[in-house]
């Protein structure tokens, strides 16, 4: 006598395949929103707003200084998540890291109140052009 599975055995999986897929795909890259005054960065389970009044320094850097993970992940050439640098270990300051290729060189986004944010993207010609666009937001707004 042969078994049937049941229907929803079948619903389970499909769902659970979507999920996966979908949380893949959304750690994938960095989706990047910019607007009239700020910009909201989404990477799976990470989501940064920025308001560009906000700015009070940016740079490009090569390497990320050393950091404790508080939350997130560092796989192949990416990394994401929420960190606390070593030298600041006394306070709560939270540093965003949204990293689609540690090759590449970084942008670090300082806000008025410390925090910190460090965001490339794969391609760096991409990274260049959207430093330049946070360095016009961020001289533009000190006017």
């Amino acid at each position: 006598m042969q078994k049937r599975r049941l229907w929803i055995w079948n619903l389970l999986l499909g769902f659970t395949i979507t999920v996966c897929v979908l949380a893949f795909v959304s750690h994938s890259k960095n989706w990047i929103k910019l607007k009239d005054g700020h910009m909201r960065i989404l990477s799976g389970f990470y989501i940064k707003t920025l308001d560009f009044t906000e700015l009070d320094s940016v740079e490009m850097i090569d390497k990320l200084p050393p950091m404790i993970r508080l939350n997130g992940f560092s796989a192949f050439d990416k990394g994401k998540g929420i960190y606390r640098e070593f030298k600041d270990s006394l306070t709560e300051k939270k540093v965003y890291v949204f990293i689609d290729n540690f090759a590449n060189p970084k942008i670090r986004l300082v806000k008025k109140d410390a925090d910190q944010l460090f965001l490339n993207l794969k391609d760096s010609l991409e990274t260049a052009q959207l430093f330049e666009f946070f360095k016009a937001k961020a001289s533009a707004d000190e006017r």
